[in-house]
């Protein structure tokens, strides 16, 4: 029997009947399957649960660290000066290869494990009818056509067909995005009906609230919903970060350029007949010269100290290189439910007594209060019956978890608590004088539910919560304002209830009546009723996402909104957010998603800021389409749905506290907060880090190409090289750690988040930069240089000269230091102290100079040699004229651009 159920899989289970789905999968609703076939099946189709994902070895991610293009060159050169029996030199060129590999290595982020997380979502168990009795079995057991029962609480252990529901509710806001429980039913629907409205369906992973029902499986493991959320997942790219990109680009024109320089250095000492093994040595130290060896290790570094700062700002990092990413995003692609909104329904229009009052804060938590025309409102007459009306009829509860307050129950009924004690209501005293003697149950046929009341001065009353229409067809009478019946006017109150359903509330109407003499609480007995009034509710914005919306929007970053929630519902969120399409561009559908090309995507993509019944592949597809139009893509969620959409987009950002664990695992960051306005704070620190990069690559390279080209222009000029292969390792790694990383501790520029965010395709220094590079190289060649010639001609020795033409080397980046504080302005615009690490780096460097130049061990190691005051005299000269020169280059390019 299982070959032909095999070839079912892929059925439109939605679009069946109940009765037929069971024939096909060769089912008994009554009696289940037998044991030995419910065995047979799951030898072949293997347990309900995701084929894990196999990560990357250790030893392999270590060996990756090593990658590297400019890696490469240090490796050859380290293996070739082996050969020659440079020992020294060899040791110290792999000692800095090594050095790097390991902070790479000890810094890069663990591996992906989201579709281990989508494998631990399973339920752990399940009550399935085999045999004609029902078993409580291991989720993992079940198999295509079991029949499974399920009870508020119950986490649904496979993809089901319901053939009985009654009253059934499930919460697929972790699937879909819908932020209410879903009314389940048993009726086929249409084939093309989408994930969200595929109300006969239950999916696997997500929770009933309520009824009770049953399904036959029509999917296990890697073949439900969830499981082609895991396929999406493994088949998102892994993309590397635009930093890492533009570092590759970049790293591999310079390896051009420094083997280039290599070869030709060495062909014109050949030329000029100088021996070859100098000749290859002299290459070998103009190579690694030029080579930036403390590059990696300061962009990982870098990085680093950007992940603790992001840390106290409510962001975690999971992906170091994400803490630029963000800093460089030109669109941030956010979901509604739980992310931009509270993912907490909240009542905030009350229409009582032909008055409309408003309710402030949002959430659980009862801060707020309710007001009309701007003022407290009194709470008296019908207003007060609204509020009792909510929490009598009502079968929720608000509960203390970990700190939070949450609802058991239905969120809708939890919202009216809430509304209530706004209210000044006492939940307990409410319940305690009205005590409940009997109830209707929420039922999909009539919308509504019902509940009688014992009075505390006698007598009996009943409460109603439902549809307004359902409501209305039983009322004859309303309460004026001051709780007084009055005759229904319909139209008016249906006109309120359609404006506030505009807006995005969910209305819900409440209404009271006196039960029929010696009947039980029934549908029949039900009418002649008093609509007391009408609560509306949201799923309302995050207090500080609009700030956070309008500060991205200042920084020149589109927001975006994808959810899986109805398009009114978000349009009106979006509005409230000041999340505006370009020429008021509707929300687009997951309907009309799947009706465009990738081209007609991409163009609609440009102009459209809402995107609402979307599905996970749908949410993917966006993601793609904006990428493939050029930008860099920030995603957020904290749903299953939302996986493969953070896996895909340059950063994913999941939410810490009621985010998914498959989301989280997804993301490259987490928010701690859930707020969509610790990323505005995320996104400042990137940029800052990215700064912070940019100043180091600005302040390293002269250093690199000033000795390349001392190096080079020794040859070209036939005399003694002004420094060693090891006295330039030295000056590259020291200065690199010493000063250079001080530049990650320079505070955030304060317009930094008043400019747009850089170009996708901009290169990683612009065409300023590099002629500054060029400047300072120059500077460099010509001060090392011409004070090695100097002193070699007033009667210094050989290694004095070298040690002059090391410190020139290091006194002039020291100086240079401090112009790359700011690449436009000079270091007191920043505040010439604002960075204490920087002075301490300073301080440090000059010691390590004084060892260097007047240790012994230093002068046999790198063969150098003690220098007078006049030497130092003339070094500190030298930096200074580096510094006011970059200086006043920078206030000649500000006079210049202000003239433009």
């Amino acid at each position: 029997m299982t070959e032909p159920i095999v070839d079912l899989l892929e059925k439109h289970w939605h679009h069946l009947p109940a009765n037929e789905v069971a024939d096909l999968l060769d089912s008994d609703p009554a009696q289940g399957l037998m044991t030995d076939e419910a065995r047979r099946r799951l030898a072949a189709f293997g347990p309900n649960r995701l084929t894990p994902k196999k990560g990357q070895p250790a030893w392999l991610r270590f060996l990756l660290q090593f990658h590297q293009p400019l890696i490469y060159v240090l490796i050859a050169s380290g293996t070739i000066t082996a050969f020659l029996q440079e020992w020294v030199d060899s040791g110290v060129i792999f000692g800095v290869v090594l050095v790097n590999a390991t902070i790479g290595f000890i810094q890069e982020s663990r591996a992906e494990d989201a579709i281990a997380a989508l494998a631990r979502m399973a339920a752990s168990a399940t009550t399935v009818l085999r045999d004609g009795v029902k078993h409580v079995l291991p989720a993992v057991e079940l198999v295509p056509g079991d029949i499974v029962l399920l009870a508020p609480g119950d986490k649904v252990p496979a993809d089901l067909r319901l053939f009985r529901a009654r009253e059934l509710m499930a919460d697929e806001s972790m699937l879909t995005g819908e932020s209410l429980p879903v009314q389940k039913h048993i009726a086929r629907l249409e084939r093309d009906a989408i994930l969200a409205e595929r109300a006969n369906m239950a999916y696997a992973g997500t929770l009933v609230t309520g009824g009770q029902g049953a399904g036959v499986a029509v999917a296990t493991g890697d073949q439900t919903e969830t499981g082609r959320i895991s396929r999406l997942i493994a088949q998102a790219t892994d993309l590397s970060t635009p930093l890492t990109r533009k570092i590759e680009r970049f790293s591999a024109v310079m390896l051009y350029v420094i083997l280039g320089l290599a070869v030709f250095t060495f062909a014109v000492g050949i030329w000029r007949g100088e021996p070859p093994v100098e000749m290859f040595m002299a290459a070998v130290a103009l190579a690694v010269g030029a080579i930036p060896e403390g590059l990696p290790a300061a962009i990982t570094i870098t990085l680093a100290i950007g992940v603790s700062r992001m840390a106290k700002r409510r962001a975690i990092i999971r992906r170091l290189p994400a803490v630029e990413t963000l800093g460089g995003a030109t669109v941030i692609c956010s979901d509604k439910t739980g992310t931009l909104t509270e993912n907490q329904m909240t009542v905030q229009e009350i229409y009582a007594g032909g008055e409309t009052f408003h309710v402030s804060g949002s959430g659980y938590a009862a801060k707020g209060e309710i007001s009309r025309g701007g003022e407290s409102a009194v709470i008296h007459g019908a207003l007060r019956e609204c509020l009792m009306a909510g929490v009598l009829c009502n079968d929720a509860m608000l509960v203390e978890r970990d700190g939070r307050r949450e609802v058991a129950g239905d969120p809708t009924e939890g919202a009216l608590l809430v509304a209530a004690e706004k209210g000044g209501q006492a939940l307990a005293e409410l319940h305690a004088a009205f005590p409940r003697r009997d109830e209707v149950p929420f039922d999909s046929r009539y919308q509504y539910m019902a509940t009688l009341h014992e009075r505390q001065g006698g007598g009996q009353i009943v409460y109603l919560k439902g549809a307004l229409e359902k409501i209305l067809d039983r009322a004859d009478f309303m309460l004026d304002l001051a709780g007084n019946e009055v005759a229904l006017d319909r139209a008016e109150i249906e006109a309120h209830a359609h404006a506030m359903a505009a807006r995005g509330l969910r209305v819900l109407a409440l209404a009271s009546g006196m039960p029929a003499d010696g009947q039980a609480l029934d549908h029949r007995h039900l009418g002649g009723l008093t609509l007391i009034g009408l609560q509306g509710m949201i799923d309302p914005p995050r207090p500080r996402a609009l700030a956070a919306v309008k500060a991205c929007h200042s920084a020149g970053i589109a927001v975006k909104m994808i959810t899986g929630d109805h398009a009114i519902t978000a349009a009106a969120i979006a509005a409230h957010l000041g999340l505006r399409s370009e020429a008021g561009a509707p929300p687009l559908t997951g309907r009309q998603i799947d009706a465009l090309s990738d081209a007609e995507l991409r163009a609609a993509v440009r102009t459209t800021t809402v995107f609402a019944r979307v599905e996970p592949a749908q949410k993917l597809r966006l993601v793609e389409a904006l990428q493939a139009d050029g930008q860099i893509v920030a995603m957020t969620g904290d749903g299953v749905n939302d996986a493969p959409a953070l896996k895909q987009a340059d950063i994913g950002i999941a939410m810490g506290l009621s985010g998914t664990e498959v989301a989280k695992e997804a993301a490259a960051m987490l928010l701690t907060d859930d707020n969509f306005a610790s990323i505005e704070a995320a996104v400042e620190e990137g940029r800052g880090v990215f700064d912070n990069l940019i100043k180091f690559i600005t302040w390293t390279l002269p250093t690199n190409f000033g000795e390349g080209l001392v190096i080079l222009a020794a040859i070209v000029l036939g005399v003694t090289l002004p420094i060693t292969p090891l006295q330039v390792l030295w000056i590259n790694m020291t200065t690199a750690g010493v000063l250079g990383l001080m530049l990650a501790f320079e505070p955030i520029d304060k317009d930094v988040m008043r400019r747009p965010p850089r170009h996708p395709s901009a290169p990683i220094l612009s065409a300023e930069l590099m002629l500054r590079i060029v400047l300072v190289s120059l500077l460099l060649l010509g001060g090392a240089f011409g004070l090695f010639m100097w002193a070699l001609q007033t009667g210094d020795s050989l290694e004095q000269a070298r040690t002059v033409a090391v410190n020139m080397f290091v006194m002039g980046e020291l100086f240079y230091l401090f112009n790359c504080r700011s690449m436009t302005h000079s270091p007191f615009h920043v505040g010439f102290f604002s960075n204490l690490w920087l002075w301490g780096g300073v301080a440090m460097m000059i010691v390590l100079q004084l060892f260097f130049t007047y240790a012994p061990v230093m002068n046999r190691l790198f063969a150098s040699a003690p220098i007078g005051l006049d030497d130092w005299g003339r070094v500190v000269v030298a930096g200074l004229v580096i510094y006011f020169i970059v200086e006043a280059e920078k206030t000649l390019r500000r006079h210049i651009g202000k003239a433009i």
